[in-house]
């Protein structure tokens, strides 16, 4: 906490729906957009078109108060386009927040876009040195000013130039002459899904959102798909994969995801069930066990409930979590970021008072938050406290989306699990470590895993001393960068 969360934030969510006929567009965005409210709580907007021109609200906040205004009233349209946002590249800033709508030479579009292009700075500055004024620090803009300088002669092939030159993370959905573009990256960083309801094709970043319009038919877009919807249909394109491997996040599965969300292939929920068993499996082989275990709501419970079921230990909830109390606080002292902590998370005290607690959360990152909820349990009367991560140790920045603080504050580089234990007061601390993670995922080879390993399937801005300065490193010997 402190100054930064010490969670992860993730990345935001994107919805787009098209109709051959006139129907209440902006109505049906609202609910794939709840359902996605997890992927991002900062800002939400929509756009959609009426009467031939675009119409777009958005501004700071939830869902529920800033859209629920399109809960009520019928607004006929065709087509239109959704995002909640966690600020990644660009602040929590109004004009940030999207979807970003211009009129320029290829018409008027309006863009919603989920990830972070990781050569956004060079483009950035080549775009700036040719004259461009952005009005935005978010790198989605800069897609719009590619398009609009392209010397291609439609949006179409303009869309298509645009895309080659871009590297990183991106899934995106677009509005240009009536029409829905819906793109996925070659490497296939993020999830992006279609699927159909009531004569309408919807898009959305996870499968929830498609459920929640009972949507039939859902499929995953793949790595490099470019869907084009209008009054000729539905149109497939593809963008050169230039020999990219995929790299699809495995945060996804581990803490982003929605649990009752197919992503990759893979049920969210059966993934992260599968790490609880992994973990309790290095337990016993280890030969330690606990009295009960106790995830963190509720980014650990999922796991919590396969490790209680390989271990035998019986699973409960030894603490609450107050839904109301935000996802992030940024308090200056110690003192008012434990309270912070209570705020959010309490602990029960009949349920873990004289146990052995096994508790189970998704990852580490600074070790504060982890630091306070020790202190809280024990407090509570915890005997013992073990502390289980499904995912390794996080030890590099990632370029691709995830908010990941910069390698001198992840606790990885600088402690070991043992020194980790002792830091935050814990009896232990376990990582699910890489080798066994991938045991658990099909198609083990189709992930990114940069954040624990610092091989990066794409070039990434990092110096030379940078990759060389923490002496844990050892630990991954680097691989040749594409």
């Amino acid at each position: 906490m402190g100054g930064s969360s010490d969670t992860l934030k993730h990345f935001c969510g994107i919805a787009g729906i098209y109709s051959p006929a006139p129907a209440n567009i902006p109505q049906h965005l609202f609910f794939p957009l709840f359902s996605l409210q997890h992927r991002g709580q900062e800002s939400a907007g929509i756009a959609y078109r009426k009467d031939g021109r675009t119409i777009a609200y958005k501004d700071l906040g939830m869902v529920s108060s800033v859209l629920s205004r399109y809960l009520t009233g019928h607004r006929e349209s065709r087509v239109g386009i959704g995002h909640v946002r966690y600020s990644t590249h660009g602040g929590n800033k109004l004009e940030n927040a999207q979807p970003l709508v211009v009129q320029c030479n290829k018409g008027e579009i309006a863009i919603a876009h989920n990830g972070n292009i990781s050569n956004a700075l060079q483009l950035r500055h080549r775009l700036v040195e040719e004259g461009a004024i952005f009005q935005t620090s978010s790198d989605t803009e800069l897609i719009l000013h590619m398009l609009s300088r392209s010397r291609r002669d439609s949006f179409d092939t303009a869309l298509e130039d645009v895309l080659e030159a871009l590297e990183g993370a991106y899934t995106m959905v677009l509005m240009h002459d009536e029409r829905l573009f819906a793109v996925r990256d070659p490497n296939g960083f993020r999830p992006l899904f279609v699927g159909y309801h009531d004569g309408m094709t919807v898009l959305a970043s996870e499968s929830c959102a498609l459920d929640v319009l009972g949507c039939t038919d859902q499929r995953e877009l793949e790595p490099g798909d470019i869907l084009v919807l209008g009054q000729d249909g539905e149109q497939h394109r593809r963008i050169p994969t230039k020999g990219r491997r995929k790299a699809q996040c495995v945060f996804e599965l581990i803490y982003f995801a929605r649990p009752d969300s197919r992503v990759f292939g893979t049920g969210v929920y059966t993934a992260r069930k599968d790490m609880g068993r992994a973990l309790a499996g290095l337990d016993r082989e280890a030969g330690l066990t606990g009295d009960i275990v106790v995830p963190v709501p509720d980014s650990g419970t999922t796991a919590a409930i396969g490790y209680a079921e390989a271990s035998g230990i019986p699973f409960d909830f030894g603490l609450t979590r107050n839904h109301y109390a935000g996802r992030s606080f940024i308090m200056p002292t110690t003192a008012e970021r434990e309270l912070a902590v209570r705020m959010k998370l309490h602990p029960v005290t009949d349920v873990i008072a004289g146990k052995s607690v096994m508790l189970i959360d998704d990852s580490l990152v600074r070790g504060t938050t982890a630091r306070s909820l020790v202190k809280l349990l024990k407090r509570a009367g915890a005997r013992e406290v073990h502390l289980r991560l499904c995912a390794p140790e996080l030890r590099w920045p990632c370029f691709f989306g995830i908010d990941i603080p910069t390698r001198d504050e992840l606790i990885s580089n600088k402690k070991s699990p043992e020194e980790i234990a002792e830091y935050i007061g814990a009896d232990s601390v376990r990582f699910l470590d890489l080798a066994h993670l991938k045991t658990v995922l099909s198609k083990a080879d189709e992930f990114c895993y940069a954040c624990f390993s610092g091989s990066y399937p794409l070039a990434v801005p990092l110096t030379e001393e940078e990759r060389r300065r923490q002496p844990r490193d050892k630990d991954f010997p680097m691989e040749p960068q594409t």
